[in-house]
C-alpha cells in the first residue's frame, strides 16, 4: 500500500465507524445549517434516509414553536461563538411524531480557523425523560400528600438532628412556620427536663441502633404549652446505604390521653361504687352471723351466773362458748384472708383422713335433713394446704349444697386421683341432689359477693373463698350443674410427697419452763386481764404494762425471760418495742400478738415470734414453748425461774 492510499482508507474506516453508531444521530451541517452527511443512527432516530434529508436545513427537525422563536439559528450562532451548543427539547420525526432529544452542536474549522460547518450529535432520550417526569410527578404527589396531612407532623432531620423540611401538619401541631423552624435542632420541641436528660440524642441513637425509635411523651409547642405526643423516628439511607438523616413523625394524642384518663377515673369511681355496694352486702351477712354467735355466748354467760347451775350444764355452756368463739375466729379469719390480711399456714395433710375426721362436725352443722357421706377413692391424698382454709372451703360448699336442698337431700364428699397441669393431683368432689343452677348463675358463682340468697342470709364470699383457696394452694376450683339435676363442686389440689404434720390433741397444753418471768404489754384492759390470768394459770410470773413506753421503763428495772406484747397500740407499736428490745436486750424472746397477719412483721429470728388472735391457753402455751426452745438453742443459755432475778 502506498502513502497516497492511506487517507482514503482511513476516511473509509471512519465513515464505517460513524455509520455503525445506531444510538446517536451523527451528521454534519454546512455553515448555513444544511445537512451534508447522515449516518444510520440519524436515520433510525429521525426516520429520514440520506437521500431524503441531505441538502435540507436541520431546522426541519424542530417544532414550529422553536422555529418561530429562532432556536435553530440561535443554536448555530452560539456554537460558532462559544465553541459548543447543548440543549434538550422536543424534536420532530419524519412521520410527525415527537421525541425528546439531547443535542450537541460543535463548530468545524479548517486549519486557517475558518468555519466550514458544524458537527451535530443527537440522542433520543424520550424514555429517560418519561422516567424522570414520572419520578418528578410522584415526588410532587408525595409532597402534596405530606403537605396535605394535617393530623401528623411529618418532617426530616439531617444526621445531626437539624430540621430540613416541614409539613403543614407540623405547623398545625407545633405552631411553627417552616421559615421559623427549618435549620434548628429538633430538641426545641422537648421539655427542659428531657433535654437535660439527653432524650433527643438518645432518640436518634436508638433509631440508628435499632432501626426505629417509638415513644409517647410530653412535647412543647411554640407558645410553650404541652401536648402528649406519639413519636416515631426512622433513619434514612441513600441508595449506597449511607446514613443521610431521619424521618420524623409526631402525632398529637392529647385528646386520646385525656379520654383514657377520664375512662380510668370513671372505672376507678365505678370500682369504688362496687366496693361500697359490696361492703353493704357484706356487713348485712356478717352482722347476721355475728349476732347469732353473740346470742349463744351471751345466753351461755347469763346461765353461768346462776349459783345453783348443775356442773353438767355449766360444763356444757362453757363448751358452747368455746365452740362459738372458735366459729367467730374462723369467720374473722375468713374475712381477713379475703382482704389479704391473714397469713396462710400450709400443712401437709392426708385428705382422706382429714375429711373423714371432720365429717361428723360437718354433718351436725348441716342438720338432720342432709344425708352426708364421705368416700375416699384417692389412693394417695396428701396435699399441702392451710387446714382452716380447707375446712372453710368444704364447709362453704356444703352449706351452699344444703341451701340448694331445702327439703333435704344427699350430699357426697369424695376424693379421687386426678391430673392438673400434667401433675398428679387430688380432686374433692362435693355433689348434691339439689335444684341445680342456670348457665347465667354458673358464669358468676366465683365472683366475690355474688349470691342468689335473700339479703341477710349470705355474704356471697363462700364460692369466692373456695376459688381463692384453690388458687393459693396451686390448684383450681370448678363447678358443674344443671337445673333440676344437682351440682358438683370440684376442688383440685396438687399432690405432695411429704409426711403429714402431727395432729395435736385439743385440750393439751404445751410444756413451758416453770416460773418464767413474762412482761405482758397490752393496751386493752379486758385483753390484758385475760392474758394475765392465762399466764398465771400456766405458772408464769407476770408483770403488766399498758403501753410500750411503760414496758421500756420496766425492762430497765427488771429482768425478764420473755416479753408478750400486742402489735397495735397507741404511740409505740409492738414492732417498735421489739426493735428497741433487740438493741437493749439482745436475745430476749419477744412474742407478738396480732389480729392481722404475721406477714406484717416479717422477721424469722429465733428470738421473735407471732401469735394470732384470738388465742387461748393451748395456742399461747405452744407459742411460748416454741419460742423459748428456739431462743435457748440460739443462745445456748438456760431459761427458767432460777434465772429470772437480776
Amino acid at each position: 500500500m502506498t502513502n497516497s492510499d492511506m487517507p482514503d482508507e482511513a476516511e473509509a474506516k471512519f465513515k464505517l465507524l460513524v455509520d455503525a453508531v445506531m444510538d446517536y444521530a451523527l451528521y454534519m451541517l454546512d455553515p448555513e445549517g444544511r445537512i451534508t452527511t447522515w449516518n444510520s443512527g440519524a436515520q433510525r432516530a429521525k426516520g429520514y434516509t440520506a437521500d431524503e434529508i441531505v441538502g435540507r436545513h436541520f431546522s426541519c427537525f424542530f417544532t414550529q414553536e422553536d422555529r418561530d422563536s429562532g432556536l435553530p439559528e440561535t443554536a448555530l450562532r452560539v456554537a460558532a461563538q462559544e465553541g459548543r451548543f447543548e440543549a434538550e427539547g422536543w424534536r420532530i420525526r419524519k412521520d410527525g411524531s415527537r421525541f425528546f432529544a439531547n443535542s450537541v452542536i460543535d463548530p468545524i474549522r479548517n486549519d486557517a480557523g475558518e468555519l466550514i460547518g458544524f458537527a451535530k450529535i443527537s440522542r433520543d432520550i424520550t424514555e429517560r425523560r418519561e422516567r424522570e417526569l414520572a419520578l418528578f410527578q410522584a415526588e410532587q404527589r408525595f409532597r402534596l400528600l405530606v403537605q396535605g396531612v394535617k393530623d401528623c407532623a411529618i418532617y426530616m432531620l439531617d444526621t445531626d438532628g437539624i430540621i430540613t423540611n416541614w409539613n403543614t401538619g407540623a405547623a398545625a401541631i407545633k405552631g411553627y412556620g417552616s421559615d421559623e423552624v427549618v435549620g434548628k435542632h429538633f430538641s426545641i420541641f422537648y421539655t427542659q427536663d428531657d433535654r437535660d436528660a439527653g432524650a433527643p440524642e438518645r432518640a436518634l441513637a436508638t433509631a440508628l441502633a435499632e432501626g426505629k425509635y417509638e415513644t409517647e411523651a410530653w412535647r412543647v409547642r411554640k407558645d410553650g404549652t404541652l401536648f402528649w405526643a406519639i413519636v416515631l423516628v426512622d433513619p434514612i439511607y441513600d441508595e449506597e446505604g449511607k446514613h443521610v438523616g431521619f424521618a420524623k413523625i409526631t402525632r398529637d394524642a392529647t385528646d386520646k390521653r385525656q379520654a383514657q384518663e377520664e375512662l380510668e377515673e370513671t372505672r376507678s369511681a365505678l370500682l369504688q361504687a362496687q366496693k361500697l355496694q359490696a361492703i353493704g352486702e357484706l356487713t348485712g351477712g356478717v352482722a347476721h352471723d355475728f349476732n347469732n354467735l353473740l346470742t349463744v355466748i351471751g345466753g351461755a354467760a347469763e346461765m353461768l351466773r346462776k349459783v345453783d347451775l348443775p356442773e353438767e350444764k355449766r360444763a356444757r355452756y362453757i363448751d358452747n362458748i368455746a365452740a362459738t368463739v372458735e366459729r367467730a375466729s374462723t369467720l374473722t379469719g375468713h374475712l381477713l384472708a379475703f382482704s389479704r390480711r391473714r397469713a396462710i399456714r400450709p400443712e401437709v395433710i392426708d385428705l382422706n383422713i382429714h375429711l373423714d375426721a371432720w365429717a361428723e362436725i360437718l354433718s351436725r352443722s348441716l342438720g338432720s335433713g342432709i344425708a352426708l357421706s364421705v368416700k375416699a377413692s384417692a389412693k394417695n391424698a396428701r396435699v399441702e394446704v392451710d387446714p382452716t382454709e380447707l375446712e372453710t372451703a368444704v364447709l362453704n360448699a356444703a352449706v351452699n349444697a344444703r341451701d340448694a336442698m331445702p327439703g333435704g337431700g344427699d350430699l357426697l364428699i369424695e376424693t379421687r386421683d386426678a391430673v392438673y397441669e400434667r401433675q398428679a393431683a387430688v380432686a374433692i368432689d362435693i355433689t348434691d341432689s339439689g335444684t341445680g343452677m342456670s348457665e347465667e348463675t354458673l358464669a358468676r358463682v366465683f365472683e366475690p359477693f355474688f349470691t342468689t340468697k335473700p339479703i341477710g342470709e349470705g355474704t356471697g364470699l363462700g364460692l369466692s373463698q373456695i376459688h381463692g383457696f384453690a388458687a393459693q394452694a396451686g390448684g383450681i376450683a370448678r363447678i358443674s350443674s344443671r337445673v333440676g339435676s344437682g351440682t358438683t363442686l370440684t376442688i383440685i389440689l396438687p399432690k405432695v410427697d411429704k409426711t403429714p404434720a402431727a395432729i395435736q390433741q385439743k385440750g393439751e397444753l404445751a410444756s413451758i419452763p416453770p416460773g418464767i418471768k413474762v412482761l405482758l404489754v397490752e393496751d386493752n384492759i379486758q385483753v390484758l386481764q385475760f392474758a394475765e390470768q392465762l399466764l398465771d394459770d400456766m405458772g408464769c410470773q407476770t408483770v403488766c404494762a399498758s403501753n410500750a413506753t411503760e414496758a421500756l421503763v420496766l425492762i430497765q428495772e427488771q429482768s425478764f425471760d420473755l416479753v408478750f406484747t400486742d402489735i397495735v397500740m397507741p404511740g409505740l407499736s409492738g414492732i417498735d418495742l421489739a426493735r428497741q428490745l433487740y438493741i437493749l436486750a439482745p436475745g430476749l424472746p419477744v412474742l407478738l400478738a396480732t389480729g392481722h397477719s404475721d406477714q406484717l412483721v416479717g422477721g424469722g429470728a429465733a428470738h421473735l415470734s407471732v401469735l394470732s388472735k384470738p388465742y387461748g391457753a393451748e395456742t399461747l402455751s405452744a407459742a411460748i414453748g416454741t419460742l423459748i426452745a428456739a431462743s435457748v438453742i440460739s443462745s445456748g443459755s438456760n431459761v427458767g425461774a432460777s434465772t429470772c432475778d437480776p
